[in-house]
C-alpha cells in the first residue's frame, strides 16, 4: 500500500511554505516532510528513529526524493518540523489522505478524544492537550484530528473534524461524550 500512496504525497505537500532562511537550506522541505511521513507510517516514534529509517531506506527513498545532501540528521528533522505551520501541514495531510483513501459503504469510522501524554507543563500557562481523532478501523488509519480548545470539550471539536472529512457512506461511531 505504501508505494501506491507515496506518489501523490509530493503533489499534496508541495504547497507547504518553507519557514527556513533560503541561504542555509541543505535539504529540500518536501524530502524532509515525506521522509517523516514514511518513517512514522512504518513505526518510527522519535527523530532518531526517523533518521535511522532514512539511512536504512535511502536507496528506496532516492527513487522518488532528490536528497541532494543525503539523509538529514535527527536535529534537522526536529527543527524543521517545529517550524512548520500545523494548520497548513494538516490541510496537506488531509488532502493526501482523501486522495488515496476511499471510504466504502458501511466502513466504520470511530471518533474519539484523547489527552496527549506529557503535554502538561507544570507551572506553565498551557494545560493538557486534548485531541479528537477519526479512525478508519479497517485501514488502521487516522483520517484527521482536531485539537480541543482549552476550557472546552470534545463536543465542540467533533463538528469541526466532521466538516473537513468526507465520510459519505461510512458508519460513524462515537463514545458517550459525543452524544
Amino acid at each position: 500500500m505504501i508505494d501506491a500512496a507515496i506518489l501523490p504525497l509530493k503533489e499534496h505537500f508541495s504547497s507547504l511554505d518553507d519557514p527556513r532562511a533560503q541561504h542555509s537550506i541543505e535539504h529540500l522541505l518536501i524530502d524532509i516532510v515525506l521522509m517523516i511521513i514514511c518513517a512514522v507510517i512504518c513505526g518510527a516514534d522519535t527523530w532518531v528513529e526517523i533518521e535511522n529509517y532514512g539511512i536504512a531506506k535511502q536507496d528506496w527513498l532516492e527513487t522518488f526524493l532528490e536528497l541532494p545532501n543525503g539523509i538529514p540528521s535527527h536535529d534537522t528533522f526536529e527543527r524543521m518540523f517545529a517550524r512548520l505551520r500545523p494548520e497548513q501541514l494538516q490541510q496537506c495531510f488531509l488532502s493526501w489522505v482523501q486522495a488515496v483513501f476511499n471510504i466504502s459503504d458501511g466502513q466504520l469510522i470511530s471518533l474519539d478524544g484523547k489527552t496527549l501524554r506529557g503535554s502538561y507543563e507544570r507551572g506553565g500557562k498551557q494545560g493538557m492537550i486534548h485531541r479528537v481523532s477519526a479512525w478508519a478501523s479497517h485501514n488502521r488509519l487516522v483520517l484527521g484530528q482536531r485539537k480541543v480548545n482549552e476550557k472546552s470539550n470534545e463536543i465542540t471539536a467533533i463538528p469541526e473534524l466532521l466538516q473537513v472529512l468526507d465520510l459519505h457512506g461510512a458508519v460513524v461511531s462515537i463514545n458517550a461524550m459525543g452524544c
